[in-house]
């Protein structure tokens, strides 16, 4: 199953709230993200369908391996695209909100020559393992 941008974005926020949160549950990626219960209730049937989450017994949102793998390479794009748009002279706000659009579509070719060009703190992907 190819994800659509969407089902990125629902991988990041699961693996993002998990950072903080022992227990993530379809309501509160519903309240992390803006969307309707219905919606992410939705959305996590498809990537449960998909295999790229399990739920557990108390309803959390378990990552499997490919779903973790995903979600990680979205979040290392997010991080080092904020990054560089940071660093010339972009603000946070901005930077943040153009690498959450443009880390769906840039290629792997493209991504690796920045990660080449500009290397960058990484480290807040190593608390993730």
């Amino acid at each position: 199953m190819k994800l659509q941008e969407s089902g990125e974005m629902y991988l990041e926020s699961i693996l993002r709230l998990s950072k903080n949160h022992d227990l993530v549950r379809s309501v509160d990626l519903a309240d992390y993200m803006g969307f309707s219960k219905p919606s992410v209730s939705r959305a996590v049937g498809l990537l449960r369908d998909g295999g790229y989450l399990s739920i557990d017994e108390n309803g959390g949102l378990i990552l499997t391996a490919s779903g973790e793998a995903v979600a990680k390479g979205i979040y290392e794009r997010h991080v080092l695209l904020t990054k560089i748009f940071e660093d010339m002279g972009v603000s946070p706000k901005v930077a943040e909100e153009d690498a959450c659009r443009i880390e769906h579509v840039l290629s792997e070719e493209t991504f690796e020559a920045l990660k080449k060009a500009h290397p960058a703190d990484l480290s807040v992907l190593e608390n993730m393992e």
